[in-house]
């Protein structure tokens, strides 16, 4: 009986967590669950046109309901399975890590706002709050989408480069909006009133957005804002660069792993090493190392 429930519990496990690039019985799930909430982002918009909420409100409040309904059943489902998973194989604490992880926060944030005011009284404002953050239902699209897999792990790899553009980018706030403020404040008081309220400028300009509603009218204060709105499109175009070049390594090394190549060319990969073999070219240290790259780790 046990050795059912693990085989189930696994089962379950690598169906949710099927590859989504690969066919099969995940692949459907990983699809409908992408309807689902592509059409839940959808309803939520919907709903804030009150002349066609107010008439179909009976449809939109069961569609919330199903829809809630599949994703508890997912999560649920997901945080009793974890454990199949070595890194979550406490039946305790390997749960309590898995509910830690930013997909399964996700996963919770879909639900949380029909279950909410069912524990905490909650006011009509509130409510209506709560029902517009159905919307980051939309963030549950990053475990099934392969281009969201791949920005998060572009940004994981240049987490530290990021971090490092952030910091400048905030010192260049800090150190523009305080020298507009010195230069600006005793000719615009209003617009410049303090240092916090020059950050809105700085921003604007270095953005390069420069909405107008606030502008240097001195010289000097023209001066640094041409010198500012030109750091601006430096530091802007930096990011740019180091994300791009990070898409571009992390396609190659997809393009060139061993998942990534159909059964047909692995075969046609091991028969040249076999051929190489025979003819003595290669010897079979060799052929091993070559034919684990082949296959990957799992071969």
């Amino acid at each position: 009986m046990v050795i059912m429930h693990r085989l189930n519990k696994e089962t379950i496990y690598h169906l949710l967590e099927a590859d989504p690039e690969k066919p099969g019985a995940g692949r459907i799930l990983d699809v409908c669950i992408l309807v689902l909430i592509v059409a839940n982002v959808i309803a939520v918009i919907l709903e804030s046109v009150e002349g066609l909420y107010i008439p179909h409100a009976t449809f939109f409040q069961a569609f919330d309901i199903f829809s809630v309904a599949v994703f508890t059943v997912e999560y649920l489902l997901r945080l009793w399975t974890c454990t199949a998973n070595p890194d979550y194989a406490n039946p305790v604490l390997g749960r309590l890590r898995y509910a830690a992880t930013p997909l399964a926060i996700i996963d919770l944030l879909a639900i949380l706002p029909f279950f909410l005011p069912m524990f905490i009284p909650l006011d009509l404002r509130i409510m209506r709050a709560l029902r517009l953050l159905r919307v980051f239902r939309i963030l549950k699209i990053s475990r099934y989408s392969y281009a969201l897999k791949l920005l998060g792990r572009v940004m994981k790899a240049q987490v530290h480069v990021i971090g490092v553009l952030i910091f400048i980018l905030v010192l260049l706030v800090v150190i523009t909006s305080s020298l507009m403020f010195f230069v600006e404040h005793d000719v615009q008081p209003d617009d410049l009133a303090n240092i916090p309220t020059a950050m809105w400028w700085a921003v604007a300009t270095l953005s390069t957005v420069g909405y107008g509603d606030v502008f240097p009218v001195t010289p000097l204060g023209k001066a640094l804002g041409g010198l500012i709105a030109l750091l601006g499109i430096g530091m802007f175009a930096l990011p740019a660069g180091v994300l791009s070049s990070a898409f571009l390594a992390e396609v190659q090394k997809a393009d060139n792993s061993p998942q990534s190549r159909s059964p047909e060319e692995v075969v046609d990969l091991l028969e040249r090493l076999a051929l190489l073999r025979e003819e003595g070219i290669l010897t079979d240290e060799e052929v091993a190392v070559q034919k684990q790259r082949v296959l990957g780790d799992d071969g």
